[in-house]
């Protein structure tokens, strides 16, 4: 009988590889406005990430 190899399919910790953006102190101002303050962010790959606030809050710097 020849030897069976089995894998196993459990989810495990997200590798560097999984990362697709990540920021660290990410700050911008724009004239005397803080528009973005130190933000710290890690977005895995398929993962559905999304960014709200009013209009004027830095969402798309």
């Amino acid at each position: 009988m020849a030897n069976a190899t089995q894998t196993s399919t459990l989810a495990s910790a997200p590798q560097a590889s999984d990362v697709v953006l990540e920021t660290k102190g990410l700050t911008q101002i724009f004239g005397g406005l803080v528009a973005v303050d130190s933000v710290d962010l890690k977005i895995q790959r398929n993962s559905i990430t999304s960014v709200i606030g009013p209009n004027g809050a830095g969402k798309t710097t």
